[in-house]
């Protein structure tokens, strides 16, 4: 079986492999990655780093500080933050924006980090944007990007792989966002959770670079952890034109050589030629989880929401139910860039902002805003009544000025719709394109002028069952146990957040003793669990296990608990770096799950089962109840960091 794109980009970047491993989906491998970014959440970063006993960082051009989210902050606090993590930035030799330089992705782009064919992380879900340029980016949490300073290194397992057909084109009118709302809300039951994607088809031809990263980065929101665009033609164009801006316009991280030309240390003419005579492209035989086919051409402007993107519509359709909007945001790292901007001041032009409503702008960098400016849409929309704020996140995420308050209504270009998110739980938001805003922040209700119909979506869904491999063990490090056994206790529900596991009302009580984390595990979801759980019980959950918040005390609880592991058809990604990153084990078993569902039903939140589940490590074997299921192979990047405690113990033997 060949590899797919993802596989062979993970391959590319992975350490320590053993002689002839080829990289598949499952695979836990350590991976250095070209780049490591954070943002704002350094300053939570610097702690971590400086308590594993670091002192210098490994590969100063490895990390990448953007400072973007609270950029609206002017407070003596937030100044003060900052001003800490410029100082450390620089003290450590590493690449550091200040406030107001842009949105850290899309500077990422902008100054090449994201270079196509390269594995990049960052500290914020919406890595995934990165994919746009053929770059597999993926997120990471906190002690992650503490661990690639100290060492270059973290962990990552092979998520299963997408692949997403684009078929024909998009009409004119129609954007690269309204097809990442079009798979959000037609694709809507988690057909993509955890996985990574891969964009393929006609289609792709029609679609700007810009374009690309709004649906790649969007794919967060869908439930993918990345979404990777081919990388072509149209990248290769953007490449060269992008080279040849940065040249003659003398912009930041751009030096001189001898002879006086601009040679950017990322985004060069010798760079850009040594990707296009090596492209990366998966092979004929590469399998694929799941093959999603979309019909570009059966799209229209969308809309989602509100307060959620597995609902959409078109926007005729909302606009026959006179849905009138108070506030209006075009912002964000989905789409604040030039082609954005251009295309809301084409709305704008000649007319004003509806009375009663706001409508916000923010690039997502200052060099977008820049052209804007120069090309005359900035002050085009500004003129119609649009406030601007500073290139950043703000609204968005819920910081700074302009708000959803109670009982409002607002269209965004963001990229999350979340209850909440942009301001009170009471508000509805909805998303949509730069366009869309605009025109709605004139017509005073969402709508833009020419449309009519209701949307059908053509979209279809292939579900591929993974050849079976041919038999072969897998390493047990000296000291890891071969196998492992303890009865099942089962806990059925899907989607089991992490508050059910661990209770919010304790996630910032720090003097939470391990023994303190044990009494209250699991106490959101079944007060009896606490009864019946015994020391070396192996939990089995349903699917998503520990979605929402990313507190790890949802795994270190069940951890101090005594759990020997957890057993669920699947993970929510954060909550499975969490539990490694802390030493304690999980593996999916989605058959297994099925068959407990099926002989217990949903009646008791908790069983006792008595049934023993038994895990070959080496043969990558779980039985329970007399039947056998293949487990995915727990490789020794992984039995490391159980062995030792975890990642920051696993940096720590490094140092």
């Amino acid at each position: 079986m060949g590899q797919n794109l993802i596989e062979k980009i993970a391959q590319k970047f992975a350490a320590d492999l053993a002689d002839g491993h080829e990289v598949h989906s499952g695979d836990y491998i350590t991976i250095q990655p070209a780049h490591v970014m954070t943002h704002d959440n350094t300053g939570a970063v610097i702690p971590k780093f400086r308590s594993i006993g670091a002192t210098q960082v490994y590969a100063p051009r490895q990390v990448v500080t953007a400072l973007d989210h609270d950029v609206q902050n002017r407070s003596d606090k937030n100044l003060e933050k900052y001003a800490k993590i410029e100082a450390f930035a620089k003290g450590m030799g590493v690449d550091f924006y200040p406030a107001g330089r842009g949105i850290g992705h899309q500077i990422m782009c902008e100054e090449g980090y994201a270079w196509p064919g390269a594995m990049v992380v960052a500290s914020d879900s919406h890595s995934n944007m990165y994919g746009g340029l053929g770059c597999l980016g993926t997120p990471i949490v906190r002690t992650d990007a503490a661990a690639i300073w100290a060492t270059g290194r973290t962990w990552w397992q092979v998520p299963p792989v997408a692949r997403v057909e684009l078929r024909g084109a998009l009409a004119k009118g129609v954007t690269g966002k309204d097809v990442i709302i079009a798979l959000c809300g037609h694709f809507a039951k988690d057909e993509v959770l955890n996985h990574a994607i891969e964009f393929a088809g006609e289609g792709l031809a029609s679609l700007s670079i810009d374009q690309r990263l709004s649906i790649a980065n969007m794919t967060t929101e869908w439930g993918a952890l990345a979404g990777v665009f081919p990388i072509d033609a149209v990248t290769i164009a953007w490449l060269r034109a992008r080279a040849s801006f940065v040249a003659a316009r003398g912009l930041e991280g751009v030096a001189s050589d001898a002879d006086g030309n601009g040679a950017h240390p990322r985004l060069n003419s010798a760079r850009i030629d040594g990707l296009e005579a090596h492209i990366p492209v998966p092979d004929a035989d590469a399998f694929y989880a799941r093959e999603i086919t979309l019909d570009l051409s059966t799209i229209q402007p969308m809309v989602s929401g509100p307060n959620t993107v597995k609902v959409m519509a078109s926007v005729a359709e909302l606009s026959a139910q006179d849905v009138k909007i108070d506030k209006a945001y075009l912002l964000s790292c989905v789409n604040g860039r030039l082609e954005d901007i251009l295309a809301a001041a084409e709305q704008v032009r000649g007319r004003q902002v509806a009375e009663g409503v706001q409508f916000y702008i923010t690039a997502a960098s200052s060099e977008v805003q820049s052209e804007a400016e120069r090309l005359g849409a900035w002050q085009e929309l500004i003129d119609a009544g649009a406030i601007p704020l500073i290139p950043g996140c703000g609204p968005c995420i819920g910081l700074g000025v302009g708000l959803l308050e109670d009982g409002e209504t607002g269209i965004s270009a963001t990229n999350r719709n979340f209850k909440g998110r942009m301001g009170a739980a009471t508000a509805k938001a909805y998303l949509a394109s730069p366009a869309v805003v605009a025109a709605s922040a004139i017509a005073g209700k969402i709508h833009m002028p020419g449309l009519a119909g209701a949307s059908v979506v053509n979209g279809r869904l292939k579900i591929n069952e993974r050849p079976v491999a041919a038999a072969s063990e897998t390493t047990v490090l000296e000291g890891f146990p071969a196998t492992l056994e303890g009865e099942i206790i089962f806990c059925h529900q899907d989607n089991l957040n992490t508050d059910g596991i661990y209770p919010g009302k304790y996630t910032y009580n720090d003097d939470m003793t391990p023994e303190q984390q044990a009494a209250v595990a699991m106490e959101n979801y079944d007060p009896a669990f606490g009864a019946l759980a015994r020391e070396g019980d192996v939990l089995v959950g349903g699917f998503n296990f520990g979605t929402g918040s990313s507190r790890e005390q949802a795994a270190t609880a069940l951890k101090y608990r005594g759990i020997r592991l957890v057993l669920a058809g699947s993970f929510n990604e954060t909550y499975k770096r969490n539990a490694l990153n802390n030493g304690f084990l999980i593996i999916e078993a989605p058959q297994l799950i099925r068959d407990l569902k099926a002989r217990f039903g949903a009646e008791a939140l908790t069983v006792r089962t008595g049934i023993s589940a038994l895990i070959d490590f080496r043969k990558s074997t779980l039985t329970a109840d007399g039947k056998t299921y293949s487990i995915d192979p727990v490789g020794p990047s992984a039995q490391e960091l159980v062995l030792v405690g975890g990642l920051e113990e696993w940096v720590r033997l490094r140092l």
